[in-house]
């Protein structure tokens, strides 16, 4: 794909973009005009799709393999991205991993991966993001409605993803001046394909009942929440945590 004038489009690199919420982010923001980076770990194959699919329809994007919280690698991705398209205006870190575990149980072996990628990746794609974004762009983490519920067994996850929240608070102030917002997003349960697999039709029924507007989020509800922030008219808000839920408690 040809060198594109800084100029003529904006740019966003989004990690997990290969599936379940990052797939509808890239696909959303791609809609929206921006040319896309599509990151993933190791599904290939969905990741060409995204491609394929934003292509199709008269859109610029490239799949990139690297893993979160190797720096070296990710640096490579923000390079492909100021190569293929000029620039990085806004960065969707939608890439993480999940567990359940009660804390007498816990193997500390995951406990250590999973802090690699949640906290550890967040930690190196915000230091490429905070380099590399440009003057009116944004920066966008995941986090997780679960840090609002007492759930028994989510403690290394939910754990992690109150570490995203902190640094998104931070990192807003240290940009001061730069005008590039900073702020995580935090779904309540979202109809996914691993959302799906891991739960049975009760509980599907069951954490649907619990939300005031009746249905579980599809991935595009999450995408609109992503592209108002990511848009001119979301530029005003910073350093915030949008609890992406339905009004779930």
């Amino acid at each position: 794909m040809p060198h594109q004038d800084s100029d003529s489009v904006r740019v966003a690199v989004v990690t997990g973009g290969s599936g379940g919420i990052g797939r509808e982010c890239a696909l959303r923001l791609a809609r929206d005009g921006f040319a896309a980076i599509v990151h993933f770990g190791s599904n290939s194959g969905q990741a060409k799709r995204v491609v394929a699919d934003i292509r199709s329809v008269g859109g610029q994007a490239l799949a990139v393999q690297a893993d979160v919280a190797d720096d070296d690698a990710m640096a490579d991705v923000f390079d492909r991205a100021d190569a293929e398209f000029g620039g990085v205006d806004v960065v969707v870190h939608a890439a993480a991993r999940g567990s359940i575990a009660r804390l007498v149980d816990l193997d500390l072996a995951m406990l250590d991966s999973l802090h690699r990628t949640n906290i550890r990746g967040t930690f190196v794609v915000d230091q490429q993001a905070a380099r590399r974004v440009r003057t009116g762009g944004a920066i966008i983490n995941f986090s997780s409605s679960l840090l609002g519920a007492v759930r028994p067994g989510f403690g290394v996850y939910v754990a992690s993803k109150a570490a995203v929240e902190a640094l998104t608070l931070i990192l807003a102030h240290e940009l001061r001046g730069r005008d590039v917002t900073v702020n995580t997003v935090a779904p309540g349960q979202t109809l996914t394909d691993t959302f799906v697999s891991l739960n049975s039709e009760a509980d599907i029924e069951r954490a649907k009942d619990a939300i005031p507007l009746g249905r579980l989020a599809q991935p595009a509800d999450i995408a609109n929440v992503v592209a108002f922030l990511a848009s001119p008219d979301g530029h005003w808000i910073n350093g915030q945590v949008i609890r992406a839920n339905g009004g779930l408690l």
